[in-house]
């Protein structure tokens, strides 16, 4: 009884406990002039303090390469690991303290290439992390090189005439590990991204959040047709829950659905109304409306989507383990090595 009047009152003097983003604060960013990771970095310290949980209770978790820089300037628990791993060191985190709230930052290359393996997994497993993955589809700290998200064709210092190959797209290789929680920002329009972190953080699991951003040293303009807010205004659409589908600079085009595709009208023209336009649902556990929504791009004539586009309860791979490893301790003769070591045959060796 007293044990619990006493985490009564330490959880009503947290609650107390107002945060700001300085408090998430540490350290002189070492980014080129007008990278993205800047603005996010900014927007992950002003997300955090809106979210409220002590930096004490925090961690982030990063890979290698450039954004993978971002744990020294943040005033959490935190740990840049090695390349491709952010993913497993971040579900060993989580598991041991459930309690902590983990951020994983990754960029493109470091997520999908070397890490690939660990970043579907944890979809799958669907942990109780906030995975963000910084995509400017190239590799930077390394010098140009292209990554798993650059264009086919791309020309770039390891494919000087060119790719030959395919991109992965982060959205359908989510949605592919059964990923429950995908959402997509710009790096520049801060107040978004702010917006798109929070929400990584209440869904319980495994939340991927795409983060659209320039490199612009060795790729810069890669996202031009979204990173200003008059080019979003007439190239992006923002998805929100239980509202209509519809974008431009005065909401006139919607999206409809076009037998099994999606199909952009304007509306009050050739017949279409509000009423055909589609209503997003983020809920739905069926994917196929929101991975045609994730996979739209310019170049096919669509807008591109940002916001919460996939949002789905499921059980969480961290909370089951240590169910699990209760359960078994309570059915168990032993708590302990020593207690493990008397249970089975035991010898005793003596001169």
């Amino acid at each position: 009884m007293e044990e619990n009047i006493q985490a009564e009152a330490i959880n009503e003097q947290k609650a107390e406990v107002k945060y700001t983003s300085k408090d998430y604060k540490k350290g002189q960013p070492r980014w080129c002039p007008g990278c993205g990771d800047h603005g996010f970095l900014n927007a992950l310290q002003k997300a955090m303090s809106e979210i409220g949980v002590a930096p004490y209770e925090t961690a982030v978790i990063s890979g290698i390469g450039c954004s993978s820089r971002l744990p020294y300037y943040v005033n959490t628990y935190a740990m840049q690991t090695i390349h491709g791993r952010a993913a497993a060191i971040a579900t060993g985190a989580k598991i041991v303290n459930p309690k902590l709230t983990v951020w994983q930052v990754s960029g493109d290359g470091d997520a999908l290439a070397i890490g690939g393996n660990h970043f579907i997994h944890c979809m799958r497993r669907n942990v109780n992390l906030n995975m963000i993955l910084l995509n400017n589809r190239i590799y930077g700290l390394t010098k140009g090189q292209y990554s798993p998200t650059s264009p086919f064709g791309f020309v770039s210092k390891s494919s000087p005439y060119g790719t030959v190959e395919e991109p992965f797209r982060p959205a359908e290789l989510c949605f592919g590990a059964r990923g429950k929680f995908f959402a997509r920002t710009v790096a520049s329009d801060i107040s978004h991204t702010v917006e798109m972190l929070k929400a990584a953080h209440h869904h319980k699991g495994a939340a991927v959040c795409e983060v659209l951003q320039n490199c612009v040293i060795f790729n810069n303009g890669i996202h031009d047709s979204v990173y200003s807010s008059t080019a979003r205004k007439n190239n992006a659409i923002y998805v929100e829950h239980g509202k209509p589908l519809v974008f431009g600079p005065n909401k006139e085009f919607g999206l409809v659905q076009d037998g099994f595709a999606l199909k952009v009208v304007e509306i009050g023209k050739n017949g279409y109304t509000m009423d055909d336009v589609l209503v997003h649902d983020a809920h739905r556990e069926d994917d196929t409306l929101q991975l045609k929504l994730a996979m739209m791009d310019n170049e096919h004539g669509f807008p591109v989507a940002l916001g919460v586009i996939r949002d789905v309860e499921a059980p969480c791979y961290d909370e089951a383990v240590n169910m699990q490893i209760e359960e078994i301790k309570q059915k168990k003769s032993y708590h302990c090595f020593e207690e493990l070591l008397e249970t089975n045959d035991i010898w005793e060796v003596t001169e």
